[in-house]
């Protein structure tokens, strides 16, 4: 081969490729067109893949259907038209097809007897003791002493409670009051009873206390995991006792015989109701955040309207001490009171 046929025959072969190229790159630009007609197109003339009644399975006939609807609602099969929900097996209504609510997470809520939508009890107890201090012109005759609490009520959420508590704080008589006391019950001592040995009498000694019932409204303002505080109101009646003792020998029968013994006997005796009122704050601590029992440690102010009564003491003068006649020797005891009591207990 001369090289002149070479040539021809190399320019050939590349012809060829380039026929090729062309005639591929032109069907792929008639299926695409061919496909965007469809897409464009009103769907009712595309060809459907359609199962005679009477062909054998695996059988298509692949004839045009012009007026065959592709519409969402209806559809051409087996020669019925059925409805996409029947084709689907759906049911019709379309609110079962939508997907259930989102379920809200967040704080438990109670329904029951015993305790509040917030999770909190609706009950509460407390029971607690400590100490009482003797404030103002309380605080001249009395001394401080011991007292205890109990109670329990209502809790209308985790914040805010009501209840109804018992009291018993008790005092002691200082010994100035008492030195006067003593003078004031030998005042009066006539030689009679002297010789009777009613009088003088020696070593008085006393004490006071209150007992109350009160309605006490009750806040937490703070809580934390352990730590809590809370404040407090209450309006109550208020039971105040004074009693005056002396020392008396006592005497108990054995098999021996008598054995005396030395006892502390009344000997003057005074009391006084009134309305009072109280207020305070307090500090809880939970030894663990889920714990329904709180430690608690709380002051409180406390004042007792007494009503004063006419009576003696034994700075009154003479002239007065001479003529009365009544029993109050110790008007001390209807004063006006006040006191700070220290508490320490638990609370549920």
């Amino acid at each position: 081969m001369d090289m002149t046929s070479f040539r021809v025959a190399r320019v050939s072969g590349l012809a060829g490729r380039l026929s090729a190229l062309s005639a591929l790159a032109l069907t792929s630009t008639l299926v695409l067109h061919a496909q965007n007609l469809v897409s464009d197109n009103d769907l009712n003339a595309a060809p459907v893949m359609h199962l005679a009644a009477n062909d054998t399975p695996g059988t298509l006939d692949l004839a045009y259907h012009a007026g065959v609807d592709y519409s969402s609602s209806s559809s051409s099969l087996d020669g019925g038209d059925l409805s996409a929900t029947e084709r689907l097996d759906l049911p019709a209504d379309s609110s079962a097809l939508q997907p259930p609510p989102r379920r809200r997470y967040g704080r438990p809520r109670y329904n029951d007897s015993s305790h509040n939508s917030d999770g909190s009890s609706k009950y509460g107890f407390l029971a607690g003791a400590g100490f009482t201090l003797p404030v103002g012109d309380t605080y001249h005759y009395f001394n401080t002493s011991y007292g205890f609490q109990v109670g329990g009520g209502r809790n209308f959420n985790k914040n805010f409670s009501v209840n109804l508590q018992f009291d018993w704080d008790k005092f002691g008589i200082n010994g100035a009051t008492l030195g006067s006391q003593e003078n004031l019950y030998n005042y009066y001592c006539t030689p009679t009873d002297a010789a009777n040995g009613v009088c003088p009498i020696s070593g008085l000694d006393g004490n006071n206390h209150v007992w109350s019932f009160s309605v006490d409204p009750t806040y937490n303002f703070y809580q934390g995991e352990k730590l809590g505080a809370y404040g407090v109101v209450g309006v109550g009646f208020y039971h105040k006792v004074t009693t005056f003792t002396v020392p008396t020998i006592g005497a108990v029968e054995t098999l021996f015989g008598p054995i005396e013994y030395e006892q502390n006997s009344n000997f003057d005796h005074y009391t006084s109701n009134a309305p009072g009122f109280n207020g305070g704050f307090g500090l809880t601590y939970k030894a663990s955040r889920f714990s329904n029992q709180r430690l608690y440690a709380e002051a409180r102010y406390v004042f007792i309207d007494n009503s004063q009564r006419t009576g003696i003491t034994y700075n009154s003068s003479t002239a007065v001490l001479n003529s009365y006649t009544g029993y109050n020797d110790f008007p001390q005891n209807s004063n006006r009171t006040t006191y700070i009591p220290i508490k320490f207990g638990v609370r549920f």
